[in-house]
This record gives structure tokens, sequence and C-alpha cells, in this order.
């Protein structure tokens, strides 16, 4: 059984989560191999029919009320947001430590780490409320590796956007598989991702000949976007008001381009 594409569609279990001004909600239990997750669907109920598509990577700490916050936000704006689980059900980090263990699982195997959110892709292009020919993929730091992972293993989205993710790849020459726009929203202070590392994601970029924009914030460090990332830019991650807010207008202006 190949684990990277096995996907029980049997066992996708539906459970209300909450409802809100029109905003629905859904806790989703799915399968990859034998590992069972669980991720956080979230739709605007007043519009009619199918719709956008969107995976939401979370960070490192795992699945949490933050990746769940940016679904429903995607969702008041017209998307079907799915916030994947690339850990497992239940599966969360207890402090900065644990979240190193974790993600350091993904991050030396990237095909683990590709066919683990892949999976997730299946199961929102599945959605009855999705259209399949219109997905995109946005991730937060351990999230925007992830969805620039699967750019690169040639998965069907129409764009990634990764906020303040990591840009370095085992194997830049995946750039070739990349079928959509990639946007990389990067703090210009992130310690975390170095300058030698952005330059040779340009390098990967133009080499796959990829539609591909670089936005870098002036002042930003790592996790710019999180409230609970602190406001400590010495200790190199901390929230950023002006990064996040611009972040996300240019996320907007770059799935306008693409759903246009």
């Amino acid at each position: 059984m190949n684990l990277s594409l096995f996907l029980l569609v049997a066992a996708l279990f539906i459970t209300p989560v909450c409802s809100q001004a029109g905003i629905k909600a859904e806790g989703v239990e799915y399968k990859h191999g034998e590992v069972v997750l669980e991720g956080y669907m979230a739709y605007d109920d007043a519009i009619q029919g199918k719709r956008p598509g969107v995976i939401v990577v979370h960070e490192w700490m795992g699945h949490n009320p933050y990746v769940r916050k940016r679904a429903d936000q995607l969702a008041k704006l017209g998307y079907l947001a799915f916030a994947i689980d690339m850990y497992g059900k239940g599966v969360r980090a207890k402090d900065a430590k644990e979240a190193a263990a974790l993600s350091n699982v993904y991050r030396s195997d990237r095909q683990l780490m590709r066919a683990r959110a892949n999976t997730g892709l299946e199961v929102l292009k599945k959605h009855p409320l999705a259209d399949p020919r219109r997905i995109t993929a946005v991730g937060y730091c351990f999230g925007g590796t992830t969805v620039l992972e699967m750019a690169r293993s040639g998965a069907d989205l129409a764009g990634v956007a990764s906020f303040h993710g990591g840009l370095d790849s085992p194997n830049p020459a995946d750039a070739k598989n990349i079928k959509g726009k990639v946007l990389a929203l990067h703090g210009g202070d992130d310690p975390y991702v170095p300058t030698e590392q952005v330059v040779k994601f340009e390098e990967e970029m133009r080499k796959g000949e990829v539609d591909w924009q670089l936005v870098i914030y002036g002042g930003a460090v790592h996790s710019f976007t999180n409230p609970e990332a602190g406001n400590d830019p010495s200790k190199g991650a901390a929230y950023n008001e002006k990064a996040d807010r611009r972040s996300w207008e240019a996320m907007k202006l770059f799935f306008g381009e693409i759903f246009k």
C-alpha cells in the first residue's frame, strides 16, 4: 500500500463545531495511511454553490485556534477553507522543544510532508462546495514551508502563499513541477530564514520558471502574523501589526488575480 497516496474516504467524519454570522465550521476526521487526522472546514453558508477552496496549514505547534481563526477569516472572504492537520488527531506541541521535534520529522522528510498535506488537499477537493479546479494553499511558519512543498510536488494548486515560512528546498529542481503562482511573505529581519536562504529561493524560482512574488517586510521577524508570538523582536519571533495587515492584503490581491 502506498502511504503517500492512501486516503480512506470512508473514514471521513464531520462534526459541527460552530456557527457564527453565516460562517459554518466543521471538524473533519480523515486518514493518511493509518494515521488519523482532524482538520477544520469553514465556509459562508449564505453563499450558494461551489466556491474556490483554500488549504490552510498550521505553525509548528500544531493544529490550534490560530489556524482555525485564519480559516474563518478566509471563509468570510467567500472561500471554502480547510485547515489541515499535519501531526495527527490530538497531537499538539506543549512547548518549543516539542514543536521542533514534531516539525523536524517533516522538515527532514519532504516526501512525507508533501504526502500528508496533499491528503488534506484531496479531502478539500471532495467537499460538495469545493470547485476542485480553483484551489490554493496558505501556510504559516512550518505551514509556509509545507505549502511550498505542496507546490513543488506538482499538486493541482492555482497558487500558494507562504507567511514567514522556511524557503529552503533540498531539491531545488523540483520547482519545475510547480503549476500555479507563488507568493512568499517574508520578514526582513527573520533570523530563522537568513538572506542566503532567500537568495537561493529566488534562484530556485527563476530556474523553475515559476510565476513568483517575494514581499519583504522591514522590521519584521519570524511569526509576524501571530499576536501570541509576543512583541519582542530581539527574540527572533514577534508579532508585527503592520506586516500582519499588509501581508493579509497582499494575499487578498494575490487570490484576486488568481480567481478573477
